[in-house]
């Protein structure tokens, strides 16, 4: 079923949205939390097909969807990649109930600049979609190739790619903060923390905490003075 949301020469308000979840309760929600933050929802559907239709026609700035589809239909990922190969510029979030790490990477290979649990606070959701705007969530396709073991401490490509908010925790972790008492500090969710934290991960190519303040160290983000903890940035994950 497709809820077209004012026909197709609506002018765009701010920000405009398509959503699609194969459960409209879930569009019901997701409408509510945007109207929140003034975005628009230019269109809701249940099925991948009358998304992508929307998605041409609407042109939105983002794009929110689930994963787990009808049987015998595209699934959300893959509709990403279709949705962004009519918009290249789209932003899609994802919204799923599935926490397994294959999917999370799935989603972001496919295009998606944030990917919230359907367990989470709306809050997360409105931060993660803010974010988006924002250009400070982790974009596929930046991916940059891995530090070398002995990096001098000057300004490398890999800590170009990151962004302010991503070097802010990169250091951060570096002096041996946990999640918990990171998301205090910076006014997030924690949750928002540790999805800097995987993008974090990504660009430098790293696999963990210890590593990523091992990076940090060699490349200078530490002031002068610091010195690395690697037990304390690796056991500080709460």
């Amino acid at each position: 079923m497709i809820y077209p949301e004012g026909g197709p020469f609506v002018l765009k308000a701010n920000h405009a949205a398509v959503l699609l979840d194969r459960q409209p309760l879930w569009l019901e929600a997701v409408e509510l939390v945007l109207s929140r933050i003034d975005v628009r929802v230019a269109g809701k559907a249940t099925a991948p097909g009358e998304a992508l239709k929307l998605v041409e026609s609407q042109r939105p700035d983002v794009f929110v969807t689930g994963i787990t589809m009808t049987v015998g239909e595209i699934d959300g990922i893959e509709c990403i990649a279709r949705a962004r190969a009519l918009v290249p510029e789209l932003r899609a979030v994802v919204l799923s109930a599935h926490t397994e790490t294959d999917y999370i990477d799935k989603a972001l290979e496919a295009g998606a600049v944030a990917y919230v649990f359907k367990s989470a606070h709306p809050d997360d959701l409105a931060s993660a979609i803010r974010q988006a705007f924002q250009h400070s969530v982790y974009l596929a396709g930046s991916r940059p190739a891995p530090a070398p073991a002995l990096s001098p401490p000057v300004e490398s490509s890999e800590v170009a790619e990151l962004t302010r908010r991503e070097r802010e925790i990169l250091k951060l972790v570096a002096e041996g903060h946990s999640n918990a008492t990171l998301a205090k500090m910076l006014w997030v969710t924690e949750q928002t923390v540790k999805f800097h934290l995987s993008n974090v991960y990504r660009k430098l190519d790293v696999a963990n905490r210890t590593e990523a303040a091992r990076w940090a160290q060699l490349n200078g983000l530490l002031t002068d003075g610091q010195t690395l903890d690697p037990r304390r940035a690796g056991l500080a994950t709460g």
